[in-house]
């Protein structure tokens, strides 16, 4: 059994149910969805056959029921930003858009909720709260481009996880649309505790768009950031930042972000900072590990703020770290974490992605294992012929330790044997990081890439559970086919 095309009098059925101004087949329209930001080689691109830009809910469910009754693949696509393929149309069939979706539907400034249509960009919708005084935390480096839902689909990290946790700790409902083109609602609307039914809402964090098509989200909100102080700190050894940020957690102190970068990443700062003012900044040759941490508050001039920044860098000194003198250096790294405010051609990265693709593998590492999971690192990139970029430790839960890690490399995609050695790499350091009893993703997610092979390395016994949820919601595998499960265990041919 193939997939259905979508052929003139399929295409005619669609533009009568939702309009001409929804539904486009020309080329160009469709080469701007035939790839996402994932690393592979700089020919190979999946064209749709068509691109659907709905605005409504309705529409979407006409769309996948029309779909669905052919066999037609349909692959949702917010703002591409995504580094694992999970947008790329795989076999043709139909490009669901949501940026089309973007209306705010709802600020409840009591409950300190927004209703949303998922595609809004996270950027807007805070731009958009600022008037209420509010805003949504989950902000990762792409918020111009991503959007509320996939943030929710893709589950990626934030920049303030270990204050504000991930879309878990916000997402209070959600409606989506099937397989069959039926509209649900799954959640608990704005109440923010529930122990009724399942929390199926969350079962969509991390769906990579298999289950549905997310249409609607309310969201749990903060207020304004008012005071914000920002350091970054240099260590002898990942293990005494670790420590660090331990012994800042348990002082009773609450960061607001803190994230690690190896001495590679470190590299990049720096360049970035010679690169502007012409000489080495004053960084010790011992410093293997780069620290970067934030405090906030609601409140103006907040005192605590001020307390527990200088409190927390006592902490770091305890724990052998020397205070980065540069502020350039911490303006740097702000930039590349929330602020997005960069000086064109002054960048921190000296390849320039024209030249070389970003690619990392997302592994999640018990808190003992990652010194040795970042000795593994450097020993497999090299071994499949990797450049290699840097590891940064993100932490994604709240007022814990909680590493969430982006292994990451440059990729060549005009050379076919360093895509496919990447690809390798891919699957050894997640097989690394499961024989270290941890994951093989935490942001990225397993897409394209990973699908092959994630039920047998990581999931065993438990597959077979998840997919039976994945056909509950889409019967015939037509959402997003060929990520998180192979097309053959629908009796599809490739």
């Amino acid at each position: 059994m193939k997939f259905g095309k979508v052929t003139p009098e399929i295409l005619e059925e669609l533009i009568t149910a939702v309009g001409k101004d929804i539904i486009f087949t020309e080329e160009i329209h469709r080469m701007a969805y035939s790839r996402d930001w994932s690393p592979r080689e700089d020919k190979d691109i999946h064209l749709p056959e068509a691109v659907a830009r709905p605005r409504t809910k309705e529409q979407v469910a006409k769309i996948i029921e029309i779909a669905n009754k052919h066999r037609i693949p349909v692959t949702p696509f917010a703002g591409g930003t995504g580094m694992g393929g999970g947008a790329v149309p795989l076999y043709g069939g139909i490009i669901l858009e949501t940026k089309g979706m973007n209306k705010i539907l709802e600020v409840d400034v009591d409950n300190m909720t927004a209703t949303v249509q998922t595609g809004i960009t996270i950027w807007d919708l805070n731009q958009a709260l600022k008037q209420y005084g509010l805003y949504f935390p989950q902000e990762p480096e792409s918020k111009k481009a991503s959007t509320v839902g996939a943030a929710i689909a893709c589950n990626n990290d934030s920049t303030f996880g270990i204050r504000h946790g991930r879309m878990v700790d916000h997402l209070t409902n959600a409606v989506i649309v099937t397989g069959e083109g039926k509209i649900v609602r799954l959640g608990r609307r704005k109440a923010l505790c529930s122990n009724s039914g399942y929390q199926l809402n969350w079962l969509l964090v991390g769906s990579e768009g298999t289950l549905g098509v997310i249409v609607e989200a309310t969201v749990k909100l903060i207020p304004v950031q008012k005071t914000r102080m920002v350091d970054m700190i240099v260590f002898p050894s990942l293990r005494d930042a670790m420590h660090a940020i331990r012994d800042i957690i348990h002082a009773g102190l609450a960061l607001e972000s803190a994230h690690i970068n190896c001495r590679q990443r470190l590299k990049f700062y720096t360049h970035s900072y010679k690169e502007k003012y012409g000489h080495e900044p004053e960084i010790p040759d011992w410093a293997e590990a780069l620290l970067g941490i934030s405090f906030a508050s609601a409140e103006e001039k907040n005192k605590v703020v001020k307390f527990s920044r200088d409190y927390a860098l006592k902490i770091c000194q305890r724990n052998h770290g020397q205070v980065v003198k540069e502020v350039e250096i911490t303006d740097g790294w702000w930039a590349s974490k929330y602020t997005v405010n960069f000086t064109p051609f002054k960048q921190k990265w000296p390849d320039s992605q024209r030249e070389k693709k970003f690619g990392a593998v997302d592994c999640g590492i018990p808190i003992g294992r990652i010194e040795d999971a970042y000795k593994r690192y450097l020993e497999i990139a090299k071994k499949h012929g990797q450049q290699i970029l840097g590891m940064c430790v993100y932490h994604e839960r709240p007022n814990r330790l909680s590493p969430s890690i982006s292994f990451a490399v440059f990729v060549d995609d005009k050379d076919p044997e360093n895509v496919q050695g990447f690809y390798k790499y891919v699957r050894e350091m997640s097989e690394m990081a499961i024989a270290m009893e941890g994951t093989s993703a935490t942001y990225i997610g397993d897409s394209e890439f990973k699908t092959p092979w994630i039920g047998e390395v990581e999931h065993q016994e438990a597959y077979e559970y998840m997919f039976k949820i994945k056909k509950a919601f889409d019967p015939n595998g037509i959402i997003n086919p060929g990520k998180k499960f192979p097309i053959e265990m629908f009796g599809y041919e490739r």
